[in-house]
């Protein structure tokens, strides 16, 4: 059974060593949780993940809870929780203060444009790994690579896309319970 530090140690050191936001924790977290720790097996993840994504509330947070309870209740949902929203908040504090500073320096304008492309292979691995586990086909991953082309090229709102996803799955459970 995790210990309560083991937790906060786990997550903090999570929260700390990742950057783009809570997708490109999950790659991290599934690691520590699951191969590393055993807090998880790998399908409660890809459950726990589902759930997540559909919480309201940042992923990583959401993810923190589920597992910091999963492995020790309701005190471990305060430590994972903790560990997963101290290190932003540090960080965020300390550059609120010298950022004045360095905001118009082209040099770290350029650091975080090079960061983008690594940002997105590390949220691109865990989704590539999760739809493996969920048994994503390559005929079904068409669905979400013309949702992605639609928000992007089209300019259209992700909100549409969840309506069109929820109508046509609706009518998919329809079609395929006649049969």
């Amino acid at each position: 059974m995790a210990s309560y530090w083991q937790i906060f140690i786990s997550f903090f050191k999570i929260g700390s060593f990742t950057l783009g936001g809570g997708y490109a924790m999950i790659p991290l977290i599934q690691q520590e949780v699951v191969d590393k720790k055993g807090w998880l097996k790998e399908n409660e993840f890809v459950e726990m993940m589902a759930i997540a994504q559909s919480a309201p509330g940042p992923i990583a947070l959401n993810t923190a809870i589920f597992v910091g309870y999963k492995a020790r209740g309701i005190k471990g949902v305060i430590f994972s929780s903790l560990g997963t929203i101290l290190p932003s908040f540090i960080v965020i504090l300390l550059i609120a203060i010298i950022f004045t500073d360095f905001k118009n320096n082209p040099g770290v304008e350029r650091v975080f444009k090079g960061i983008r492309p690594a940002v997105v292979a590390l949220i691109a691995a865990p989704l590539y790994k999760m739809g493996k586990s969920a048994g994503v086909t390559r005929k079904t991953i068409i669905f979400p690579v013309i949702a992605a082309l639609l928000v992007w090229l089209l300019n259209l709102s992700p909100i549409y896309i969840i309506i069109a996803a929820i109508l046509g799955g609706l009518l998919y459970g329809k079609i395929t319970h006649k049969l």
